[in-house]
């Protein structure tokens, strides 16, 4: 009999099923309902040669030692380190919006005034979130405030959420500081990179065991056997029938396009805040150094996750949705050996780091 049963091959299913196949030496069985592993973070060499992210740019960053030391057991990272570009008024900046985007948008004088104000202010090197940014008296930040609200948030946050800001979870609206720094890199993370074979190759690695055996286009509710232990990582509500209502979420769609040209833009990322229906383009000769006479853009759009037509991506955080969430987990605590963890079981966004680490403290948890 095989012990274990691990619901989903993405990051978290894949660790928390190599920690148990490699420290407890017992046999895990992965399923995923897709027809690959790697979930979200999938990617493949197109025929072009250059290695595409089917799910939207995936940056692996950590400043947990044990997570940097998990993954490097799998695969190589180069040293890529992030950076987002953004179209403001026709012209393209960093973001987060910092002191370089501030000489960037206005003119020299007004953007060394708001410079010396905000150091008075604020800290240098700290982030703040917009909207507390808002709450400023004086007359040239209250200007400042109201600019980067209107065209690097108002807009952007509507298309991505699909509601105004004021509705959004402070959670989320702290993802999008203004960041008293020139420092231009979008994390400042200790270690960030890309696996230089890709994040398929990686899991695929952490699977390539003699204790784990995986099955593609696998649902979970087609599975029969008597497993010791099940770890979950889809979806909480679906796991339940939807017994409670349907949790929330926003969904991405990825239109791709393809050019007989070296590069489409100058970055790996860049942002619309108040252009166009998409919110961003990714390219991704960037994060490999790819090369290629050709490039593959792929623009990004938000639309809410209907069952059946696209992928869950984002939870929403709101309190009404944390209230339903914490039904269902009254309900999975009830379930025996059963164990909800990742994006989708928790109900919780996580960066990729993230989610391996929940994984490795769910296993010492469960195994200690």
């Amino acid at each position: 009999m095989t012990k274990n049963l691990v619901v989903g091959a993405g990051f978290t299913g894949a660790a928390i099923a190599v920690l148990i196949a490699n420290k407890l030496n017992e046999e895990v069985l992965v399923i995923d309902k897709k027809n690959h592993i790697a979930g979200n973070c999938y990617d493949y060499k197109d025929e072009n040669g250059i290695m595409i992210h089917k799910y939207g740019s995936h940056i692996f960053h950590t400043n947990s030692e044990k997570v940097w030391q998990f993954v490097r057991n799998f695969g190589k990272f180069n040293t890529y380190m992030h950076k987002v570009h953004a179209i403001i008024d026709g012209i393209e900046t960093t973001i987060p919006f910092n002191f370089n985007t501030l000489y960037d948008v206005f003119p020299t004088t007004l953007a060394r005034r708001l410079e010396i104000k905000l150091l008075k202010a604020f800290e240098l090197n700290k982030k703040v979130p917009v909207l507390e940014f808002q709450k400023q008296d004086d007359e040239d930040l209250k200007f400042l405030a109201n600019y980067i609200y209107e065209k690097v948030f108002l807009h952007y946050t509507t298309k991505q959420w699909g509601t105004s800001p004021e509705d959004v979870d402070s959670a989320v609206t702290a993802r999008v500081p203004v960041y008293l720094s020139k420092d231009n890199r979008y994390f400042q993370d200790k270690y960030q990179g890309i696996p230089t074979e890709g994040y398929t190759k990686l899991i695929e690695k952490m699977l390539d065991n003699k204790n784990i055996e995986v099955r593609l286009n696998t649902d979970f509710k087609g599975i029969k056997g008597d497993f010791k232990r099940i770890f979950y990582t889809g979806a909480i509500d679906e796991y339940f029938n939807y017994r409670l209502g349907q949790l929330p979420y926003r969904s991405v769609r990825f239109e791709f396009e393809t050019y007989d040209r070296e590069f489409y833009q100058n970055n790996s990322v860049v942002n619309y805040p108040c252009n166009y229906d998409f919110t961003r383009i990714h390219e991704y000769k960037h994060y490999l150094n790819d090369k290629s006479d050709k490039t593959v853009i792929a623009k990004e759009y938000s639309e809410n996750f209907v069952i059946g037509s696209n992928e869950r991506c984002y939870p929403i955080p709101k309190e009404e949705n944390t209230k339903l969430y914490n039904q269902y987990l009254e309900l999975a605590q009830k379930e025996n050996n059963v164990y909800f963890l990742g994006r989708l079981g928790d109900y919780k966004y996580y960066d990729m780091d993230k989610a391996i680490l929940r994984a490795i403290e769910l296993f010492e948890e469960v195994y200690r």
